[in-house]
């Protein structure tokens, strides 16, 4: 399971790497910014996670993150990481995120040091680093990764398995780890206002069935699946849609996806079909392809493939942060897909 989120968005969309720069600093006086403190009496945690329980003794003042949303997930509860994993496919020029960037200038804090992961858990340069703790609540490390980072801080990894926690928990546990459990339940609830205010605002997506699938003109003999515990699915889930009967027998047991071959494109009947898009004519030639244009959805112009790689980032890795990004570019289009237009 290691490589296999990086595998599908490299299948879907050529997986385009930015080159990134390191914007952090691990001087003690310029890492570990925060705008809020530890509640009294929250150490030691102890937080069960795949691999054991990761016992916290004390409030870490140096957080390193892994994955693709937990630099996300503590910045929103006002913690800057020291380090955070490089965003590689849909990153800015900083191999981050605009959303990420503002809120970390709204704290007038220093960014964190960026490392790539896509070879693996970049234990070298987490270590230079320093950390007391390292969050890797939405991550795909390793057992062995796990090991051998726990040897530098605590390690809080997924609770059940690689890149599909969900939003909510990964804040919740963030929050545990961080002492900040209090915070991170009012940050959960306005986020989940605002969820709520959406699927009223859209309320014609409420039951309609959707396909989240990846696709890509470098290989049209195949159609990817998303399944559902995947947190871009799951947040539509939370909007009121539902997954197509296709869904389930896509998917293997521990899978976040899974593929199905494009001779079966006309059984793959939803209300909606979303992907995403290299090139802005991708969907057409979707469409015009003799088998995945069978694809009921895509026929019948109930589909959208998302060509905007940021907003992509953003639905692949809903967080607080990036979630009032795909409320406004997009649901909207989700909704248009759905009423055909």
């Amino acid at each position: 399971m290691k490589r296999l989120r990086h595998v599908a968005l490299a299948v879907s969309l050529g997986a385009l790497a930015l080159t990134g720069c390191s914007t952090g600093s691990t001087d003690d006086d310029a890492a570990g910014t925060t705008t809020t403190k530890a509640e009294a009496d929250a150490f030691p945690v102890t937080i069960k996670t795949a691999f054991g329980e990761t016992t916290i003794d004390q409030a870490p003042t140096r957080v390193a993150t892994l994955g693709w949303s937990d630099q996300d997930q503590a910045v929103a509860l006002g913690v800057v990481p020291v380090g955070a994993t490089e965003l590689t496919w849909g990153g800015n020029a900083n191999g981050s995120s605009d959303w990420f960037d503002a809120a970390v200038k709204k704290m007038g804090a220093e960014a964190p040091v960026r490392y790539d992961d896509s070879d693996g858990a970049p234990i070298d340069e987490i270590a230079k680093l320093r950390p007391d703790v390292i969050l890797a609540t939405n991550s795909g490390i390793t057992r062995q990764e796990y090991t051998k980072l726990s040897k530098i801080a605590p390690v809080v990894a997924y609770p059940e398995a690689p890149w599909v926690t969900p939003w909510q928990t990964s804040l919740e546990t963030v929050g545990k780890a961080l002492g900040r459990s209090e915070q991170a339940e009012e940050v959960e609830e306005k986020t989940e206002k605002e969820i709520d205010a959406t699927r009223a605002r859209y309320s014609d997506l409420a039951g309609k069935s959707m396909i989240f699938g990846y696709l890509t003109t470098t290989d049209l003999s195949q159609i990817g699946i998303y399944a559902p515990q995947d947190p871009r699915v799951s947040f539509m889930h939370d909007l009121g849609l539902e997954d197509a009967p296709a869904v389930a027998s896509a998917i293997k047991p521990g899978q976040f996806y899974g593929s199905v071959s494009a001779e079966k494109a006309a059984d793959l009947d939803s209300d909606v079909f979303l992907t995403w898009s290299e090139k802005p004519d991708d969907m057409k030639t979707f469409a015009r392809d003799r088998l995945i244009g069978k694809v009921p959805a895509i026929a019948d112009g109930h589909a959208y493939a998302e060509g905007q790689k940021p907003i992509a980032l953003a639905v692949t890795n809903p967080t607080p942060l990036s979630i009032p990004v795909i409320i406004k570019d997009f649901v909207p289009e989700v909704a248009k897909a759905v009423a055909g237009s």
